[in-house]
């Protein structure tokens, strides 16, 4: 079927910290729409450049070196990329999630509202883990939604968003919150991490109550079942601004005999999945596979090295759509989970003001997938 026409000129513009998986979109954009000249929108790359340069003070502004007047833009931002840094009297500081979110908003403002459409690509949702209240306390997800929104940008999207129900906080704005259900499927069977997807070999299992819905999207269209923990919390006391987990306790099915696919948003510290893991082993599990769409390992990977020596944990997947410690990348226990293709996929399909609908429910490809499988 033929596309649609361009809602306008094609430009991504990848903020520091996001180059890698710019460049990755950009060469299948290219590469499908020489294919298409028809079109009339191939070019060499769809990369836009942009600046940001720091004064001595550590303040900054966003500079935009060429015109992005009438664009279709995508602003690429990585808020979860701390290998980026700063000069600050004359310190090295890694930018946190507050300085990238500054640095789009100083992009947004260069672009002085010539842009056909503004469209702002954060697959890890900044501050999405303070996305409701329950004290005294700050709403910061909805405040930066509402702020983008204010600032011009017509659509955001992001990637397994720790609640989609935050996107209330912006009703009339353009909001999307993609899977990455399909890439781990296929990762999972591209790697020959176990023979088939059966309901007496493999268990899917949702670390806690958040991730219930996603774990038993994955069970139903992989045809096996789910189990959950929950944690037990010391609701006495706050540490760190949370009351601190006590234990996670387990309902389900036995899983002894069976390859338990733990499936969850992001791995922080990895102290919880380790947790898991190791209930699952004691329950006899014949091996544990954690699969999270974002890997942040902020306690860094000898927790994860600690636990897979230990036997807890066989593979651990994420995916490449934050940034990836080079030393993750030479684990042997670890595989990434490549997102680029289908990021562009979805640019693409948002360039020419085509339905998402295919993107945003892929039960279908899994399926075709697993027959694909089953018949080789």
């Amino acid at each position: 079927m033929a596309l649609k026409k361009q809602f306008g000129p094609l430009g991504i513009i990848p903020l520091p910290g996001c180059e890698k998986l710019a460049c990755q979109v950009n060469r299948y954009l290219t590469e499908w729409r020489r294919r298409e000249p028809k079109a009339g929108c191939e070019r060499d790359s769809f990369l836009v450049d942009v600046k940001v340069p720091r004064f001595k003070s550590g303040e900054a502004k966003g500079i935009l070196p060429q015109t992005v007047r009438g664009l279709d833009l995508f602003i690429m931002v990585d808020v979860c990329n701390y290998s980026v840094t700063y000069d600050l009297c004359g310190q090295q500081n890694p930018m946190s999630p507050d300085d990238h979110y500054q640095n789009l908003k100083r992009v947004i403002a260069a672009c002085t509202g010539k842009p056909a459409r503004i469209n702002v690509i954060m697959p890890f949702l900044y501050e999405s883990r303070q996305h409701r209240r329950t004290v005294r306390e700050s709403l910061d997800c909805a405040n930066m939604l509402q702020e983008l929104a204010a600032m011009g940008v017509t659509n955001i999207l992001t990637f397994d968003a720790h609640d989609p129900r935050i996107s209330n906080a912006i009703p009339l704005t353009g909001f999307d919150n993609f899977p990455t259900s399909y890439q781990f499927v296929k990762t999972l069977i591209n790697l020959n991490l176990h023979e088939r997807f059966d309901k007496n070999e493999v268990l899917i299992i949702s670390p806690d109550e958040g991730a219930v819905e996603r774990a038993i999207y994955f069970a139903t269209i992989l045809g096996v079942n789910v189990s959950m923990f929950y944690k037990r919390r010391d609701y006495t006391q706050v540490i760190n601004g949370r009351n601190p987990i006590v234990a996670h306790e387990y309902l389900g099915e036995p899983v002894e005999g069976k390859t338990a696919i733990i499936v969850d948003d992001m791995i922080g510290s990895g102290d919880s999945m380790v947790d898991v893991a190791r209930q699952l082993k004691a329950r006899g599990a014949r091996s544990v596979i954690a699969c999270a769409s974002f890997g942040l390992f902020t306690s860094g990977l000898e927790v994860m090295d600690e636990a897979c020596r230990e036997g807890l944990i066989d593979r651990v997947l994420t995916t490449n759509l934050i940034y990836q410690n080079p030393q993750l990348l030479e684990r042997d226990w670890y595989a990434s989970v490549d997102m680029s293709e289908y990021l562009a996929s979805v640019i693409d399909t948002m360039n020419h003001n085509s339905s998402l609908e295919r993107l945003m429910t892929p039960s279908q490809k899994i399926t075709t997938k697993l027959e694909e499988t089953v018949k080789n």
